[in-house]
């Protein structure tokens, strides 16, 4: 059939996917019962008998599953599908889709429902019937991409029962609350922190220095002491226990724990509905500059982009590319500075993308693979139409200023991994954004030589042509931001803000709640306020109080037979806290803006 094999495979799926029939895209010989339409290498598509799913009890359900509301599930000419992934070591798999050719991510085409861990590693998912096709063509042509760094095997569509449905919704909340289960498992990296045996003696010495409370107050410096480490990670692990919210673990070498916990990691990123299983931090890099003003400028960019309720911004420092493990814990790394990259951060960098990460480029001189920089002066600093290629086929057309840089193709990489996105429109065409992929772990990176965090007010803009161009595109400079960070895989939807819920005053020791309550009336004003810079706490006897929740004020409720939450267990976290004093006392919340600033001062 050559090229036209995703023909064949679009209209056999068109034409037969209301009768009782499944498709299967597989890295295997036919089963007997089997019709095979198609083979390409050594993989083939074929037609068979229907399979229903009908027992979904050893399923996990995702939290935006909409198997939770099954009267939603697969809209009219949805396909319904089980993907089956392998490790890349496994039999020696070649490490991921061919680079070669046009990579087609699985999460971009598809809505994942449910999962199911271990060896192959599954996902429920619903499509509809072209981008099903889509899926099962870039299986066919090893261009399909799995964003958890395993290798797709197996695609077949399925029938799902609607009772069985039904029963998963009704148990979908004794799912999220199984799933801490799973969580609690401590990381067994170097120091096998609050499991160990060999830490046991440890970790009493540290209740007992605790308990005499030597000396003077020191604070959690958690990078560098162990045995500080170890008292947090068991409040923590605690707090797990009574929590049916995820808390990501602290930083400790989650590679290292070997096949079994690499089933936990993945289970973790799914469940955090970020495939790539990172923690929801954005970074931005500046280089040397120390200067707030420009942090604050791209990151106000960047939060008119994004989710902000959804990421966390950070700004990565110089010295902390080398010393700190912000590679495991962000989504995206965003460069703009136009300073040279040192040699040994180049190498973080590129690290950071072979284990999943994306980058995106703000005219920064930080470039890979298969395009270089190439300067042209009379460019710098100047304000230029630039065409944009949208994901779908449209162009956008829009003045922004540009750095004075152009990108060529190299001789350095290969070439056809590297996409075109912008081009100037001008007589050479000149490249300004590119889009370049790395390793097999879905490692990708979008590098601009033009200003896209820059509008009209920069210091920059030289006349007032330029500032009314840049004026005029301001909306379309948004768009084709928030067009590169979804491409990248980012979330640029806004969500609807919760309200803010009032604090209570917790303690699974009533003796250690007296007491405190009665240190609190020395510490408080006649109205029973705690006045700070950031945040004042209005400490009250019960909810009955009409104290407003804002956030520079926040009502602390300290009686606690009115405390109830579906989120919190205050008898599970007493069962499991192991400590003498440590994490007596509690502050706990629903809905928060941070709890860095409550306790202030």
């Amino acid at each position: 059939w050559g090229p036209r094999s995703a023909a064949l495979v679009r209209s056999t799926v068109r034409r037969l996917h209301r009768s009782r029939c499944s498709f299967t895209f597989c890295a295997r010989q036919p089963h007997p019962e089997e019709r095979v339409c198609l083979r390409i290498g050594g993989k083939g598509f074929c037609t068979g008998e229907a399979q229903f799913l009908d027992d979904l009890n050893r399923w996990s359900v995702l939290l935006i599953s909409p198997f939770i509301h099954p009267e939603r599930l697969l809209p009219a000419e949805h396909i319904a599908f089980v993907t089956e992934s392998i490790s890349a070591q496994t039999e020696n798999l070649q490490k991921g889709p061919d680079s070669s050719k046009e990579i087609v991510k699985w999460s971009d085409f598809c809505s994942p429902l449910a999962y199911k861990p271990g060896e192959p590693f599954k996902l429920i998912a619903e499509a509809s019937v072209d981008n099903f096709s889509s899926l099962g063509i870039a299986f066919l042509e090893d261009r399909l991409q799995m964003e958890n760094g395993m290798v797709p095997h197996r695609i077949v569509s399925v029938h799902l029962e609607e009772s069985a449905l039904k029963e998963l919704a009704q148990e979908a909340p004794s799912v999220k609350e199984k799933s801490t289960d799973m969580d609690a498992v401590p990381p067994a990296g170097k120091s096998g922190l609050g499991r160990a045996e060999e830490d046991k003696s440890k970790l009493e010495e540290e209740k007992e220095h605790e308990e005499t409370g030597a000396g003077e107050h020191h604070h959690l410096h958690l990078s560098s002491c162990h045995e500080c480490l170890q008292l947090e990670n068991s409040t923590i692990e605690s707090v797990k226990f009574a929590s049916a919210e995820n808390i990501p673990e602290l930083p400790d070498e989650c590679s290292s724990r070997g096949e079994e916990k690499e089933h936990e990691c993945l289970q973790k990123g799914m469940k955090r509905i970020n495939l790539a299983g990172k923690p929801p931090n954005i970074l931005i890099y500046l280089g040397s500059e120390a200067a707030k003003g420009r942090f604050e400028q791209v990151k106000s960019v960047l939060r008119e982009c994004v989710d902000a309720e959804s990421y966390t911004v950070y700004q990565l420092h110089q010295e902390q590319v080398l010393r700190d493990p912000w590679v495991d814990n962000s989504l995206l790394l965003l460069i703009a500075t136009e300073e040279p990259i040192p040699e040994g951060i180049h190498r973080q960098f590129m690290k950071f993308l072979s284990k999943g990460g994306k980058i995106l480029g703000f005219s920064s001189s930080f470039t890979f693979g298969g395009v270089q920089i190439k300067r042209k002066n009379k460019l710098r600093r100047v304000v230029h139409e630039l065409v944009v290629s949208k994901k779908d086929s449209t162009e956008v057309k829009l003045n922004l200023l540009v750095s004075g840089c152009v990108f060529e193709e190299g001789m350095k990489g290969d070439a056809s991994r590297v996409k075109v996105l912008s081009r100037l429109n001008n007589a050479a065409k000149d490249m300004v954004i590119v889009h370049l992929t790395h390793g097999s772990s879905g490692g990708e990176a979008i590098l601009s030589q033009a200003h896209l965090e820059l509008d009209s007010n920069s210091m920059d803009v030289q006349t007032e042509e330029d500032f009314n161009l840049l004026k005029m595109s301001n909306s379309k400079r948004y768009e084709v931001l928030r067009e590169i960070l979804t491409c990248l895989g980012l979330s640029c939807e806004l969500s609807e803000v919760p309200e803010l819920t009032p604090i209570y005053l917790l303690s699974p020791d009533e003796e250690i709640h007296l007491a405190f309550l009665k240190w609190l009336e020395g510490s408080v004003d006649a109205e029973g306020l705690r006045a700070s810079s950031k945040v004042s706490l209005k400490f009250v006897s019960s909810c009955e109080s009409k104290v407003e929740v804002t956030p520079s004020l926040m009502p602390v409720i300290t009686e606690m037979g009115s405390f109830s939450s579906e989120h919190f267990s205050l008898q599970t976290y007493q069962q499991h806290l192991q400590t003498k004093k440590l994490g007596k006392i509690l502050l706990f919340t629903e809905v928060t803006t941070t709890t860095m600033n409550l306790l202030d001062g």
